[in-house]
């Protein structure tokens, strides 16, 4: 991922740390030498942050290992300097499952909380409250403070935070799930503004979590929006049934050749009917600069790629190419390619079906 580390692949999902997230540990660590002239107290406040995020790490591993029971799996776990997201391939379309999903990273906060509350309980460590900040206090009674704090800021009922998550799936139970999406947006949105005015009067990070909030609500209510509208509908009633196509033998000028003089972008290669690559334009102008335009379409076309029936379900192939990354979907049926899958396609598609009545199958 651009910009980011990778630092393992733990339970087979891979995890990243953000570079801004070093610069960040560079500011603690410089910032707080200054103010107390004292490399031990940079040191604490630097492996402080360290563990914070840490607990923050295991709280996105609570909703993979969670959402993993349910046969979900997550490409990937990104720590920004705000936080950390976890990428499912999809949330549970079941509210119960959703519940437990996204109750389950908060849940790892309480139990960090605790176990930390036993052990500075039984060893006497713990002292009032009023003596904490986050820069002064036993480090381990703030991770405490804070992992509770933690799981109750993430309570919030500011969809998609795991507090609107839940009150989504609550609302599920009784509700269509695109409906019970958009109430819990809303709220989301609403709570957005919220956090945006006490931000400007106080905190600033809360109005980067407003924000974050504000869009990442608005996007994911018009996916469910998506998927609500392509429910039922096969791949063949969105799929492009006139398009070119290019032989491995062809030369890439062809292909430029093709771009100009029509719409299409990305093309399959086909060798004797047999569907046996596809070429992105994406990768074609990343390419021109090193291949001459008389090297063969087989030198720089794609071998693997995702491939679609044109009687499967259209939302499970555009969950597919949104997993992949990729734009383009060869369409097959009965051995033989009979179209093109588009993400441009889908959404001309969904716009048709907004404005009039449901088209039949092509």
């Amino acid at each position: 991922m651009r910009w980011s580390i990778k630092l393992g692949r733990p339970f087979g999902i891979d995890i990243y740390i953000h570079a801004t997230f070093v610069l960040l540990l560079a500011y603690l660590g410089v910032s707080t030498y200054l103010r107390d002239r004292s490399v031990a107290a940079a040191f604490e406040g630097v492996v402080f942050f360290v563990l914070l995020f840490g607990c923050v790490l295991l709280h996105e591993l609570g909703h993979a290992v969670a959402a993993r029971r349910y046969g979900i799996p997550t490409r990937d776990i990104t720590l920004y300097p705000i936080g950390g997201v976890a990428r499912l391939e999809r949330m549970p379309s079941e509210p119960r499952q959703e519940l437990v999903v996204a109750v389950a990273g908060p849940l790892v906060n309480v139990a960090i909380f605790a176990a930390l509350f036993a052990w500075l309980g039984a060893t006497g460590s713990w002292i009032p409250l009023g003596g904490l900040s986050t820069a002064t206090g036993p480090l381990l009674e703030r991770l405490a403070v804070i992992n509770l704090s933690l799981a109750v800021f993430n309570m919030i009922p500011a969809f998609p935070m795991d507090g609107g998550r839940v009150l989504r799936a609550l609302l599920a139970l009784r509700l269509p799930y695109a409906h019970a999406t958009r109430v819990a947006a809303s709220l989301g949105q609403g709570i957005a503004l919220l956090f945006g005015l006490l931000g400007l009067f106080g905190n600033p990070i809360l109005l980067f979590i407003a924000f974050f909030v504000w869009i990442a609500a608005g996007q994911e209510a018009g996916a469910v929006q998506a998927q609500a509208a392509l429910g039922g509908i096969p791949v063949r009633a969105a799929m492009l049934t006139r398009f070119d196509v290019v032989a491995p033998s062809d030369p890439l000028h062809r292909v430029t050749t093709l771009i100009l003089s029509g719409s299409q972008a990305d093309f399959p290669v086909v060798d004797d009917d047999v569907l046996v690559g596809v070429v992105l334009r994406t990768e074609l102008f990343a390419a021109l600069h090193r291949q001459a335009l008389d090297t063969p379409v087989a030198d720089l076309m794609r071998r693997d790629f995702p491939r679609a029936h044109a009687d499967e379900p259209l939302i499970d192939v555009v969950g597919r190419m949104q997993g992949a990354r990729i734009q383009v979907v060869p369409v097959e049926s009965d051995g033989r390619l009979v179209g093109l899958l588009t993400i441009e396609n889908v959404g001309e598609f969904l716009a048709i079906q907004a404005a009039g009545p449901r088209t039949r199958d092509r």
